[in-house]
């Protein structure tokens, strides 16, 4: 590294710990979605390989948690994998869902996060299934921030999945489809989602300049404020997130109103 790059280094680190004390904690979101995106254009303008680049950005998680608990955030939630991504080339498709299960994994044995999936696990390989669960189990009891892994999947789907459940729900207490058409609401389609009792996310975070969700919790953002990126994500640094953070805290949530 060179002086230059050294200074630079340095004056980083100084602006952000001028923005961390500048900054209200009781105007931090308490839950945080994350669209991790870039990892194959970091790696690409890296000269590395696109498995690389998703090894990249796996590593980065640990540390944006890491962000997230010092500035008291309650919920995460990190999309892995996309339904859309199963259209991916095998030899990038099969080390990626690797790289994803060692990511739960690490999550699971770190002690400080509650794991949670959140995704259709249908479509997802039996091993990694698995990993999941026990995941879930093995951190149910840890009173940290819940992460919500989001691994195959997809807003449109996760809406699907929730009219679904509440139809079986339905036919299983024995409710005609008069009672149902009904009673049925917001709130009770809310019940069956894959974040059922947890709150909506406050921010979405969105890596590497693209400003669209691409079907993130399409149900859960209707009124969430989002934050662009330009970083990559393997590129993403804590300046970026207090930047994000702060960004956040300046805007005034009207909810509609």
């Amino acid at each position: 590294m060179n002086l230059r790059d050294k200074l630079r280094g340095l004056l980083v680190r100084l602006y952000a710990r001028r923005v961390e004390g500048h900054l209200d904690h009781a105007q931090v979101p308490k839950h945080i979605g994350v669209i991790m995106d870039g990892n194959r254009r970091w790696a690409k303008a890296a000269g590395s390989s696109t498995v690389d680049g998703h090894r990249a950005g796996a590593g980065k998680i640990e540390e944006f948690l890491g962000w997230c608990s010092e500035t008291d955030v309650e919920v995460v939630t990190l999309w892995l994998l996309s339904t859309d991504n199963f259209d991916r080339p095998q030899e990038e498709l099969v080390p990626l869902l690797g790289i994803i299960e060692d990511v739960v994994r690490t999550l699971a044995a770190d002690g400080r996060w509650r794991v949670h999936h959140v995704g259709t696990p249908d479509l997802l390989p039996s091993g990694m299934q698995t990993v999941l669960k026990e995941a879930e189990e093995t951190t149910a009891h840890v009173d940290g921030i819940l992460v919500n892994v989001a691994i195959g999947y997809g807003g449109r789907q996760e809406i699907a999945d929730a009219v679904r459940s509440m139809l079986l729900d339905a036919q299983e207490r024995g409710t005609s489809m008069e009672e149902l058409t009904e009673a049925v609401d917001t709130d009770m389609i809310g019940r069956h989602l894959y974040t059922s009792d947890q709150p909506d996310p406050d921010l979405v975070i969105r890596t590497s300049g693209e400003q669209r969700l691409s079907g993130f919790m399409l149900w859960q953002t209707a009124h969430s404020e989002y934050y662009f990126c330009d970083v990559f994500w393997p590129a993403f640094r804590k300046v970026d997130f207090l930047r994000a953070m702060r960004d956040y805290a300046a805007r005034h949530r009207r909810f509609g109103g």
